[in-house]
């Protein structure tokens, strides 16, 4: 998959292709839908294929101080949208200019003039241009005036509930972490460089990895979960606590994981978590006696967890 910084880069001579638009955060089953069905018509039309997206999340540049939770860092991202079979990456720089952009000028600019469109394929819910102007119809308007075919893909849904970014995200940040895996059709994954805590776990028979996070991370609730440590492409058991160790009156929310079965120095590393099952809340224990016959609880629940 090639991978371009704006639609500007769209080589000389590049030929007539397919698109799909949006920010794509998550690459969850509603977003494969979509870009699914544009690799397949793409293929159809003997086109390429191309997924537009925007850095940095257009509402931080719209609204400022609104950026939501991440639920994939661009990576990640990219990496998603690659196993799906697409031709091009392209990734907008979302600035100021770039939102005063009308829905006419946009369609001009981008699908017309650079990316050559025959077919544009989005959600039935989306929205484009300047104040998110433009819709579906104005799209297809404009398609019968430049000469591209514009096709709206089905919202894809559960139990009268509609997959998205923002339905996830609430999952997530209310620790129901199997409902946004059943959203985005794997795990929900925070990746972070293992740094170093205060040692306490160490010291009372369970080491954890320390994790540093982007600071706009969808992180789970605070709590207990089974999950994965990725590394190096091996996944590791992992019980992962999520808080403020309230019983050593913490103050900062860490996000730490004991990893079953490994004696391994990983300080420096990058390392990804894949969150399974939600096991407790974040408990406050009158010693370290409760708390270590706690952990000691949740790491054999964590071992019946995955193993399931």
């Amino acid at each position: 998959m090639e991978r371009w910084r704006g639609y500007q880069a769209a080589p000389g001579g590049w030929g007539r292709s397919a698109v799909t638009i949006g920010v794509f955060d998550g690459v969850h089953r509603g977003h494969q839908a979509i870009i699914g069905h544009l690799v397949k018509r793409a293929k159809d039309l003997g086109v390429r294929s191309v997924v537009m997206s925007f850095d940095p999340h257009p509402s931080e540049v719209v609204r400022p101080g609104s950026h939501p939770a991440i639920l994939t860092e661009p990576q990640r991202k990219a990496e998603l949208i690659e196993a799906l079979g697409v031709d091009v990456l392209c990734v907008v720089p979302f600035t100021q200019d770039f939102s005063r952009l009308s829905a006419d000028e946009f369609v001009h600019d981008a699908l017309v003039e650079s990316l050559h469109a025959a077919l544009v394929v989005v959600g039935e819910n989306f929205r484009f241009g300047h104040k998110a102007a433009g819709d579906v119809p104005l799209l297809e308007r404009l398609g019968r005036t430049f000469g591209f075919a514009v096709e709206g893909a089905p919202l894809v849904a559960a139990d009268d509930t509609v997959f998205s970014s923002t339905y996830i995200r609430s999952c997530i940040d209310a620790g129901d972490v199997r409902a946004a895996a059943a959203a985005l059709g794997r795990d929900h994954r925070l990746e972070g460089i293992v740094i170093r805590g205060d040692q306490r776990g160490r010291e009372i028979g369970f080491p954890t990895a320390n994790l540093a996070v982007h600071k706009y991370a969808a992180i789970p609730a605070d709590g207990i979960y089974a999950g994965w440590l990725v590394r190096r492409g091996e996944r590791l058991r992992a019980a992962i606590s999520i808080g403020t160790n309230p019983t050593f009156s913490g103050r900062e929310r860490r996000v730490e994981a004991y990893i079953l079965d490994f004696d391994g120095d990983i300080y420096g590393e990058r390392v990804s978590l894949d969150f399974v099952e939600r096991l407790r809340d974040m408990l406050k224990f009158d010693g370290v006696e409760p708390l270590v016959a706690q952990m000691a609880e949740d790491v054999a629940q964590t071992r019946t967890v995955l193993a399931e």
